[in-house]
């Protein structure tokens, strides 16, 4: 004879309703998350489709789930506290599942501020500017990894290496 127990549908479904936002809830207190991150979590520990879309319903309807709002605030960390570059900042929100609309949307600064943001990153990592082509090489890969464009990197490299250079030059006798 089997021993399991005949649970009536509407109460498994309650019951995985239930888990699934108890384990969206745990995953939210530790961090922001996307919808598809915690769709994919979901999905990995097993929750039925319909139940995790239900959880993930009821948690943005309480205004705790925004992909909007998590891509402005991540947008807003990236660049203040690491300085990326729009590059990286939009790869990075489409693995955690933001449309491609909203990436193009949060992550643009334009050209200018791109430039001088990607000057003052300079500014502070090579103070003395690049001497050679080995340190331009080097403030160049430096740039590439924090996702600026290879156009504004080298704007930005040849910049700083004028501004250096101005600063550093002997004042002229009157």
């Amino acid at each position: 004879m089997n021993s399991e127990r005949w649970v009536p549908r509407e109460d498994n479904d309650a019951a995985g309703h239930r888990r699934a936002l108890t384990l969206a809830w745990r995953a939210l207190s530790r961090r922001d998350h996307t919808f598809a991150e915690l769709r994919a979590l979901l999905a990995r520990r097993g929750v039925e489709q319909a139940a995790a879309d239900g959880a993930l319903a009821e948690i943005a309807g309480a205004g705790y789930l925004d992909d909007a709002g998590f891509a402005r605030r991540f947008v807003e960390d990236r660049r203040r506290l690491d300085r990326w570059g729009e590059e990286r900042i939009a790869r990075a929100l489409e693995r955690r599942g933001i449309a491609p609309e909203l990436v193009r949307e949060v992550a643009g600064r334009g050209a200018e501020a791109e430039l001088e943001a990607a000057r003052a990153l300079l500014a502070q990592r090579v103070p003395d500017g690049p001497v050679d082509d080995r340190g331009r090489h080097r403030a160049l890969g430096l740039l590439a990894r924090r996702g600026y464009g290879a156009d504004v990197a080298y704007e930005a490299v040849r910049g700083h290496e004028r501004e250096v250079s101005s600063r550093l030059a002997p004042a002229e006798p009157p």
